[in-house]
């Protein structure tokens, strides 16, 4: 499996752009010539770990690599996410999959690392979930899938969170980044067909784009909050 293109951009912009000591997990590590050149003098370091974003057992283990050996997490950026294009009429284990991951991974990978801030009194951290304008709209003309669902809940999870902290008088900040049709690794799952379309057919945005979106909003002062970008 190739290291999705974005998570590459985001490793190269953090890391050489950061002192940042980062962890970034996938189901599968597999860091090529290109990634490792790129990070050869950079100020940041990169710990690779191989988590399953949507196993609860994994997360755990991760934040508790965290714990022991970097001390614990002041930033998270959910990136993990699946696509389907079933609907609620046809809906099938692969549905339950996206749902575990977009949603039910998403929620614990925050859970746990709010509660790393709380445990060392971390008040000023940064949760961004890379959302998608899928989680703000729904397409006319065509199906509404279970991938339009799993981002329609990050977008009431994420404002729900904001709310959340604010009340608690908590300054992390909470920011929803909502690509559209990015060049990525994600549409070999829709076949070549239908990549082909949407990427020769459409105006598409490249994966350093979200990573400069994602490297902004981490350098917005104190008293500046990217709620939505």
């Amino acid at each position: 499996m190739m290291l999705d293109c974005f998570i590459r951009a985001l490793i190269f912009s953090i890391l050489n752009n950061n002192k940042i000591k980062s962890a970034f997990f996938k189901n599968t590590v597999l860091f090529n010539k290109e990634l490792a050149a790129g990070l050869k003098n950079a100020p940041g370091k990169l710990y690779a770990l191989k988590a399953d974003a949507s196993k609860e057992e994994d997360i755990l283990a991760a934040f508790d690599w965290i714990k022991k050996n970097l001390g614990g997490v002041d930033i998270l950026i959910n990136n993990a996410g699946v696509g389907t294009a079933e609907t609620l009429s046809n809906v099938s284990d692969i549905s339950w999959r996206v749902l575990e991951l977009n949603v039910k991974g998403l929620s614990i990978f925050t859970r746990e690392a709010l509660k790393s801030m709380k445990e060392r009194g971390v008040n000023d951290g940064h949760i961004i979930h890379i959302n998608s304008v899928l989680g703000h709209w729904l397409p006319g003309g065509r199906p509404v899938t279970m991938y339009h669902a799993s981002k329609h809940a990050v977008t009431v999870l994420t404002e729900g969170l904001r709310r959340e902290l604010v009340q608690l008088g908590s300054k992390t900040k909470v920011t929803s980044i909502s690509p559209g049709l990015t060049v990525t690794e994600f549409a070999n799952a829709y076949g070549p067909e239908i990549k082909k379309f949407l990427y020769e057919e459409n105006a598409v945005l490249q994966a350093k784009d979200i990573a400069d979106a994602v490297i902004y909003t981490l350098g917005t002062p104190p008293h500046v909050q990217v709620k939505k970008y």
